[in-house]
């Protein structure tokens, strides 16, 4: 996972350990945004963590499961 000022991207498989920092960050972060689109798998904690939290997406995952579980999350409006 890399963050870059409001938005995050996660990569390949995201672990547990991954979770608390992602948390905070979505905690600290006005306006954040998730680009999933390189993310192959997300552990069960973090699947939670976005889900409560509701960033912004700006790319869903490849996976069309791991997209579906995450269709709740509000798209990025291109500028």
């Amino acid at each position: 996972m890399m963050m870059d000022g409001a938005l995050a991207r996660l990569c390949s498989h995201v672990a547990i350990e991954e979770a608390e920092a992602l948390a905070e960050w979505l905690r600290t972060t006005a306006d954040a945004v998730v680009d999933l689109s390189a993310c192959e798998a997300i552990h069960s904690a973090v699947l939670q963590v976005l889900l409560v939290s509701r960033p912004r997406c700006a790319a869903p995952p490849p996976d069309p499961i791991l997209a579906a579980l995450l269709s709740p999350l509000p798209a990025e409006v291109p500028a």
